[in-house]
């Protein structure tokens, strides 16, 4: 998990975020370096040992914390050079649970009010 949000998270948060600022003088500068940042974290990733189809050998939260920010990657390019690690990404994400949280993700990433859980309480009150 520490490996997750400290070393492959950031790069690609950063990449992220650069995108928005396209109309910078930096942009065009700035950019490749983001996605380079991001091969050289996913070059180590993709050389780690995966057992069976986890890293760990049985589903882990380190596992859900590693692929969570891979599918941002998607329109990239980056895929193409690790499919392993979008195969893995791909696993994780058939889950059924992955599936049922995915939904409430992109609702809380996109800034629109939350609809009441499967319990019928409200967001902010559980």
């Amino acid at each position: 998990m520490i490996a997750a949000l400290n070393t492959v998270e950031p790069p690609i948060l950063v990449r992220w975020t650069a995108r928005l600022e396209r109309d910078r003088p930096w942009h065009a500068a700035r950019f490749p370096l983001t996605d380079q940042g991001i091969r050289d974290r996913l070059t180590h990733l993709s050389a780690c040992p995966v057992e069976a189809d986890w890293l760990g050998g049985a589903f882990s939260a380190g596992d859900l914390m590693m692929v969570s920010d891979l599918p941002r990657l998607k329109s990239t390019g980056l895929p193409d050079e690790h499919p392993n690690l979008f195969a893995y990404a791909a696993r994780s994400e058939a889950r059924p649970a992955c599936q049922r949280a995915f939904p409430t993700r992109m609702e809380v990433n996109s800034g629109r009010p939350l609809a009441a859980n499967r319990h019928g309480i409200p967001p902010g009150n559980f």
